[in-house]
């Protein structure tokens, strides 16, 4: 091998391994700020960086270990949003301020959690103190495309308050699973038992109404709240109400005592417990 044709090769191997360490540090870029963008832009910018890779490496095998880095990253974020229950949409940030110990940015993010819409808009100023780094969030507002709920409202307000970004994301969670929780019992109730439930306001409405067909006019309405204080904590408040004519009311057990047993059987039995038990009295009437 004369001298020349080794000299291209060594320059052939530099590229590459300067071609892999380049890739590598994408990589890293896309890891660290993945949970600033929203799934749609992620899985483009693993596509655009997987075209990439492609073309400039065309001729010559793309390192595996990098590809499975990949892979396994779109995995993790998938597994992270089905997970957590969120789905950011967009975020933009800008930098208004950046010195070598302090970073001023103004960010914009939006989302879903569940069947909560989110809009946020906030500064972060990150200070940097020897090895410590310290952020605190200022001007935060928070926009909810939710239904109207004087509860979330006043807790919106708090939070805004106190910057407090952390119990705001933890909060939203815990009341929009239990929406959704909500919202699953009723649908498995009216799909087991279509004859005796009814859902007058739809999946999302606060209640469901129990009826047995052949007793006209007697109806047990389930009123389940959820209750979200100021300080972010979500309370689940369920209670029966009664409806009989009168001529029932003469032949049955008085109407009075059902919501007091309902109760009772909630803190025995649970919600979808006691829930069933008490479909399954009103359709054994007759």
């Amino acid at each position: 091998m004369d001298e020349s044709t080794f000299q291209a090769y060594e320059e052939e191997i530099q590229a590459l391994e300067e071609e892999i360490r380049l890739l590598t540090e994408k990589y890293e870029d896309i890891r660290q700020e993945s949970t600033f963008f929203s799934e749609e832009e992620i899985l483009k910018s693993i596509k655009s960086f997987q075209r990439e890779t492609q073309g400039e490496t065309r001729g010559h095998e793309s390192p595996s270990d990098l590809k499975a880095q990949l892979e396994s990253l779109e995995t993790d974020l998938s597994f992270l949003m089905e997970l957590t229950g969120f789905h950011f949409t967009s975020h933009s940030k800008k930098t208004v301020e950046k010195t070598r110990d302090r970073t001023v940015q103004k960010h914009r993010l939006s989302g879903k959690c569940y069947s909560f819409s989110f809009q946020l808009e906030f500064q972060l100023l990150e200070m940097q103190n020897n090895e410590k780094v310290s952020a605190v969030v200022s001007d935060l507002s928070i926009i909810m495309e939710s239904r109207e709920d004087s509860n979330m409202s006043k807790f919106v307000s708090s939070t805004e308050e106190r910057g407090d970004l952390l119990t705001f994301f933890r909060s939203l969670l815990t009341y929009a699973e239990w929406h959704e929780h909500r919202r699953r019992t009723f649908l498995h109730f009216k799909a087991k038992y279509p004859d005796i439930v009814t859902l007058p306001e739809g999946l999302l409405g606060d209640f469901i109404i129990l009826k047995n067909p052949k007793i006209s006019g007697f109806e047990l309405v389930i009123v389940w709240k959820i209750h979200l204080d100021k300080e972010g904590t979500t309370t689940p408040v369920l209670d029966l109400l009664p409806k009989a004519p009168k001529q029932v009311l003469e032949q049955r057990m008085s109407v009075e005592s059902i919501p007091g047993r309902f109760r009772s059987a909630l803190r025995l039995f649970g919600i979808e417990a006691a829930i069933e038990n008490l479909i399954k009295v009103v359709g054994s009437e007759k």
